[in-house]
């Protein structure tokens, strides 16, 4: 990884685009806004001593995944059904913009997604029609940055990429171009 995201992306992926869509300003090539990874807590957080004991844990994994704290997100309203009560913690997110950004998604790329088990690729589909990519990890054991042997409490992740392009044909090639596997 001796080149970053940032410099791939001005001397590489810009000159490309131009030339397949035909834009005749720098800035009307798509870029990526922000990335934001949630962690759903769901069953977690009906157990006991779930605020001392687990949500601690969960937010120290997760702010040593993303390098920042994450913001807790409450219920807002009580639904009997699913025993949840209105304000009380069910996840946790991260925005990500700029250099955590581009941190973030060269470790996804090039040492977490390799590092999951039977993975053969995102499936164009988890881009919607604005141009946004959504992933979801199973397990946060992946990341380079948790001790497996120290781990208390397994939890998934949804990842959301956010580009600023105009349709899915341009995020498509503005992923691929940043080398995002897909599936063939």
């Amino acid at each position: 990884m001796n080149t970053s995201l940032t410099e791939k992306y001005n001397k590489e992926i810009i000159p490309k685009m131009k030339e397949k869509f035909g834009y005749k300003n720098n800035l009307a090539v798509p870029f990526l806004k922000k990335a934001v990874i949630n962690v759903g807590l769901g069953r977690m957080s009906q157990q006991p001593n779930f605020v001392d004991k687990i949500l601690p844990e969960i937010i120290k994994d997760l702010s040593a995944i993303t390098g920042q704290k994450p913001k807790t997100t409450a219920a807002k309203k009580s639904i009997a059904g699913f025993k949840l009560r209105e304000g009380q913690i069910v996840g946790l997110k991260v925005t990500l913009r700029r250099k955590k950004l581009n941190d973030f998604l060269e470790r996804l790329i090039n040492i977490v997604l390799p590092r999951v088990k039977d993975f053969k690729g995102i499936d164009l589909k988890n881009i919607d029609k604005n141009g946004n990519l959504s992933v979801g990890l199973k397990e946060h054991v992946v990341f380079p940055e948790i001790n497996s042997d120290l781990l208390r409490f397994d939890f998934g992740l949804e990842i959301s990429i956010v580009s600023n392009a105009k349709n899915k044909e341009e995020a498509i090639e503005l992923y691929k171009l940043l080398g995002i596997p897909f599936k063939k």
